[in-house]
């Protein structure tokens, strides 16, 4: 049976118990809920998820083991066993939740604390995955540095991987491609998608707020693979007349950092911009009107008592920003280039950690070549970063905040 109609026919079976349940449970109080310990509504819950719940769970057990313990000759049967083995689950469980449902069954204590077991379990399912991606990066990283010295890795200044042998494969013109074009990116955003949450917070009407704030998060919507597209076809070759050959003779050609910078930089106005406009909202109105009533102006008031205030919220949005831009891979790919070179001029073809890690696994990579396993250790350097940024940051924001508790 299709895994969608066995799950529509337990979805059917979780109706029909929650309504018998529901039903029981009238009878026993003689038709008044006033009788019952808990509402009725409780008690039909309670009879749909004692079903529901371990089938769902069966269901997904046997989706991964099946493939793995059965063989195509046999999955026919497999199958056939599987679905009776689910839906006679989910009939028992209804079944035993039905017989427990009377009057005084405290059918809400079970159900909240059925509830609270399924946020445990969703928090550590979340857990166990970030741990399992961790591990899966420390595991293949470990076997990387078994095949290739660790200091060339980290203090060498060439990357150029060949897979037939004699590679270089160093991090840091990565990391400054990374890096180089991240801030350029931040230098674009930052002050205005900041200065642009100050006018719609502290200037901006209804009206205009209303129209400019949807307005700003559209961009927010638009596919990366379409801002790599504008950096290639608009942005490089405008930049290319101004500093190119044609003019100040800068920029060879269209794909530079600057060019994958300032397209960056556009795409994270918004994450700057509505999270910013969101935490000054947030500031206390009272601060404002004591800055007022000592004689302050408003610009005097935004900039010594609001933005102070606001300045955790501010270094968080930042913060998502930059690791955004950090982790942003089509717009280098279009619009930086792919070299890795260490150069100071913005108007060279870069490249950045996140693109390297898809040239590295793209096509027929053999897992066990160095050339491929870089690609694990340049994403464990990448989340170190980051988890370092995020440390740096939590330090700054709880600083500051202490201030206005």
């Amino acid at each position: 049976m299709p895994v969608s109609w066995l799950i529509s026919i337990l979805l059917t079976l979780a109706v029909i118990g929650y309504f018998a349940g529901q039903a029981r449970a009238m009878r026993s109080a003689g038709g008044d809920p006033r009788n019952l310990h808990s509402r009725p509504g409780y008690y039909g819950a309670h009879v749909a998820l004692a079903g529901l719940l371990p089938a769902l769970g069966l269901l997904v057990v046997w989706l991964i083991l099946q493939p793995l313990v059965l063989d195509h000759a046999r999955a026919a049967t497999g199958n056939l066993i599987g679905t009776i083995a689910i839906l006679g689950l989910m009939l028992l469980g209804c079944g035993l939740a039905y017989h427990r449902t009377r009057r005084d069954f405290r059918a809400r204590n079970v159900i909240e604390a059925g509830v609270m077991a399924l946020l445990i379990g969703a928090a550590s399912i979340a857990i166990l995955i970030t741990i399992g991606i961790v591990l899966s990066l420390v595991f293949n990283t470990v076997e990387f540095f078994h095949l290739y010295p660790a200091g060339d890795f980290f203090f060498g200044t060439t990357w150029s991987p060949s897979f037939g042998g004699g590679s270089q494969l160093a991090v840091l013109p990565l990391l400054w491609g990374t890096f180089y074009i991240s801030i350029i990116a931040l230098g674009v955003a930052v002050p205005i998608g900041l200065f642009a949450a100050i006018y719609l917070s502290e200037y901006a009407g209804v009206r205009v707020r209303s129209v400019a704030k949807p307005m700003l998060e559209v961009l927010a919507g638009i596919p990366t693979i379409v801002y790599g597209l504008f950096a290639l076809l608009t942005v490089g070759p405008l930049l290319a007349r101004v500093f190119g050959d044609g003019g100040l003779g800068w920029m060879q050609a269209g794909m530079s950092v600057m060019t994958a910078g300032l397209v960056m930089g556009v795409m994270l106005i918004p994450f700057v911009s509505s999270l910013s406009d969101d935490i000054l909202n947030a500031v206390p109105q009272a601060l404002r009107d004591g800055s007022y009533g000592l004689g302050a102006t408003r610009s005097e008031t935004i900039r010594q008592v609001v933005l102070p205030a606001a300045l955790p919220g501010i270094a968080g949005a930042i913060l998502l920003a930059a690791s955004r831009a950090i982790g942003e891979t089509m717009i280098v790919v279009l619009g930086a280039g792919a070299a890795a070179r260490l150069s100071l001029n913005p108007f060279d073809a870069m490249t950045t950690v996140t693109a390297k890690i898809v040239s590295q696994l793209t096509g027929d990579a053999d897992f066990a070549s160095p050339e491929a396993l870089v690609a694990f250790a340049l994403g464990m350097t990448l989340f170190v970063i980051t988890l370092a940024l995020n440390i740096v940051a939590l330090v700054i924001v709880r600083k500051y905040r202490e201030q206005y508790e």
